[in-house]
């Protein structure tokens, strides 16, 4: 099992803290889409580290096309050494037409062809054979010398893709390396829907188990003192009546018979409600999507949950979180009981 962490979003101090996480002994570094461009800190973070992958988690693929994708992918592959992970995500359809001003349409059909595209590209440059891909919604047959990097000496980056429904899961698992579930999961929607979908979807691609990686993001609620412990409970609340408010992610409040949630969640956040949000997510929701512990409980907890179904693991932090909550001795936990589970 490997263990990533958030990259952080000060660009100041990216690369200070990339030798920090480094360091610490953690697998992989992950650059998020919200606020800032995802790619730019991993070039920093490439130049400061030596060992870790790094990952966007996620860059919003629809956002883009398949072509300026292969080009920073490529790039980033070749500065860090070998060491780039494109994680690619498809947001929902408001922000892809409202935020970005782009085309949505038919999003688990048209991510498979854009991660198509993508490999078509890289083979294309790689190979210098003839590029000639067409699809229903992407079109690439020009690649004239003077546009081609050439052969990357390190290969091809792995291509990540986050999915939450059944149909993005199969995608992932037919054409992609890895899947990134999203935070707002538990245990017993991927058993039940998740990983029922990536096999589907691994033997349309011939492929097996082994071949492909699983992300599992985890809600965190731990520290040393009941006043952080409360702290992060309230942070926690509230970002899971946020994802809980999304039509998309409703299934995984139905697996546990609290489908009417995610109603009432989205009817107060079209009201601008947010504090009542949370107000709504009561301690059986709170077990449902959250680990909570002692920093020396919650690595048994969390192996529990998803030691058997992660082949990565990342947790959902909030600004200052893992200086306050013991991160280390979580790490270093789950690096001990995952050792032992295989021994």
């Amino acid at each position: 099992m490997k263990i990533d962490t958030h990259l952080g979003t000060d660009l100041g101090g990216t690369a200070e803290r990339a030798r920090a996480l480094e360091a610490q002994g953690y697998d992989g570094l992950v650059s998020v889409e919200t606020q800032h461009d995802p790619f730019l800190p991993l070039a920093l973070a490439a130049e400061h580290t030596e060992r870790v992958e790094l990952m966007t988690g996620i860059a919003v693929a629809f956002a883009r096309n398949p072509m300026t994708l292969a080009n920073v992918g490529y790039d980033l592959h070749e500065y860090s050494k070998g060491r780039m992970i494109l994680g690619l995500g498809s947001q929902i359809r408001p922000h892809i037409e409202k935020r970005f001003s782009m085309t949505w349409s038919h999003p688990a059909p048209r991510m498979r062809e854009l991660i198509l595209a993508i490999r078509a590209i890289w083979e294309a440059w790689n190979t210098d054979s003839k590029l000639d891909f067409r699809g229903d919604f992407y079109s690439h047959t020009l690649m004239t010398p003077f546009f081609n990097p050439g052969q990357n000496p390190y290969g091809t980056a792995k291509i990540f893709l986050a999915a939450v429904g059944e149909a993005m899961t199969e995608v992932a698992a037919e054409v992609a390396d890895g899947v990134i579930l999203h935070a707002f999961t538990n245990e017993r929607y991927l058993r039940e829907v998740t990983l029922p979908a990536v096999e589907r979807g691994l033997a349309r691609s011939g492929r097996r188990r082994e071949d492909f990686e699983i992300s599992v993001p985890c809600f965190l609620i731990t520290g040393d003192t009941e006043a952080e412990v409360e702290s992060m409970r309230g942070l926690v609340r509230a970002q899971i009546s946020f994802y809980g408010s999304t039509p998309a992610y409703r299934q995984a409040l139905e697996i546990h018979g609290r489908g009417d949630l995610q109603t009432e969640l989205n009817t107060l956040s079209k009201q601008g409600r947010w504090a009542e949000m949370a107000e709504l997510v009561d301690p059986g929701v709170l077990d449902i999507f959250a680990v909570e512990g002692t920093p020396d409980e919650v690595p048994g907890r969390l192996l529990a949950r998803y030691g058997d179904i992660a082949d990565r693991l990342s947790f959902y932090t909030f600004a200052g979180g893992e200086a306050a909550t013991g991160w280390a001795r979580i790490v270093d936990g789950l690096r001990r009981g995952a050792a032992g589970s295989r021994t």
